[in-house]
């Protein structure tokens, strides 16, 4: 039993994150640790962050969603978690996969204006509607997770709907995120920290980092570490980024964030660290054809690089077209730019492109995080 919760504690850590490319939704992870109708267990659970996790998956109709979770910093010492739940906060904490705060008051609907995300959560924000106008005007920015047949669904808190749904980011999240930010406070996981080798030192760790920086937060207009309060220092453009995405069977499987600083291999299972691997995905006649390292993706100039390193050869579909006679090989060692709407197509079903430019509609749900979680620790309500 203590090696599947651990085990699917695991696989939600794989969905949490700070990187504002990547996050789909923010979530006050003390809140939702207390929905306990739904699954009539204890009072706090992590393993209820997973089950809200499959429904947005679920709706987004995507596999490895990941969300941005903000903690009070009292989660991290509270006694209605497992001694191995508060472990793995503490965790997820010093690794930045989280924003831990003193007093998260509204951040979680700061860094939703910020990032443009929706927000899951029953609360109603009902003072807060002329900061954040969109709270009423933008119906599903705003979605309560409750008890449904099958898992978690969706409740609009404006205008009716099921689906959460993602804004623009706001003028001030464009103008934070085009810079790098550095926290005076030694070791912050958010924002690299004063001391171990020295500023200019700190500052390659983050930009580097995986997880991305995330959006400062805005004190009277100044750029401010969430999490110790402090100034932060501005450190110059942040590196272009190209988010990409991952389609298999029309299901897109996984995104990822490609820079000009690290090309990025696809393929069945890349041996170079950072590689997206896509075995665990395909049946055994692609396996057989895609390469383990089957196509090389670069950042140049703005631009999206993709070259074929496979023994079979790829093809690009222009625009997204699926016609046949419209797809153009891309022989081994052939390189191209991949245009707005271009997709790279390493088997028949298997694409790769921009995230915004790759529509998913499979038949078949998606992945679900909660596979590993023994029967008894989620209990569904009766309908």
């Amino acid at each position: 039993m203590r090696f599947e919760i651990s085990k699917v504690l695991d696989a939600i850590e794989g969905r949490v994150c700070t990187d504002p490319s990547l996050a789909r939704a923010v979530v006050d992870l003390a809140e939702v640790i207390r929905y306990q109708d739904l699954d009539g267990g204890r009072p706090a659970s992590l393993l209820r962050l997973g089950m809200v996790i499959d429904a947005l998956s679920r709706e987004l109709e995507e596999d490895s969603v990941q969300v941005y979770a903000v903690v009070h910093r009292a989660l991290l010492s509270d006694a209605d978690l497992t001694s191995n739940e508060r472990m793995v906060v503490r965790r997820w904490a010093d690794d930045g996969l989280v924003e831990v705060l003193d007093n998260p008051g509204d951040r979680m609907l700061e860094v939703a204006d910020l990032l443009g995300l929706p927000v899951l959560s029953r609360v109603r924000f009902d003072g807060l509607r002329g900061r954040f106008p969109w709270l009423v005007e933008q119906p599903g920015r705003v979605v309560a997770p409750v008890p449904g047949s099958g898992g978690p669904v969706f409740i609009a808190h404006v205008g009716g709907g099921d689906k959460p749904v993602a804004g623009k980011r706001s003028p001030a999240g464009v103008k934070l995120l085009a810079r790098q930010w550095r926290c005076p406070e030694s070791g912050c996981a958010l924002f690299g920290g004063g001391g171990g080798g020295g500023a200019f030192a700190d500052l390659a760790r983050v930009q580097h980092s995986p997880a991305g920086q995330p959006p400062p937060a805005l004190r009277n207009g100044v750029p401010t570490c969430p999490r110790h309060g402090a100034r932060l220092g501005d450190g110059g453009p942040r590196p272009r980024t190209e988010v990409l995405a991952v389609r298999i069977g029309g299901l897109v499987r996984r995104r990822f964030v490609l820079t000009e600083e690290q090309p990025i291999l696809v393929g069945r299972a890349p041996e170079r660290d950072g590689g997206i691997m896509l075995g665990q995905w395909l049946n055994d006649e692609a396996r057989r054809w895609i390469s383990r390292s089957h196509v090389q993706l670069e950042l140049r100039v703005g631009e999206v690089i993709v070259t074929d390193v496979s023994t079979n050869g790829s093809g690009i579909r222009p625009g997204g077209s699926m016609t046949e006679s419209e797809r153009l090989p891309l022989a081994p060692q052939q390189s191209r730019v991949l245009a707005e709407n271009d997709m790279v197509e390493l088997y028949p079903g298997v694409q790769v492109g921009r995230a915004e430019e790759l529509p998913t509609g499979a038949p078949f749900t998606p992945t679900s995080v909660m596979a590993e979680a023994p029967t008894m620790a989620i209990r569904l309500p009766r309908p």
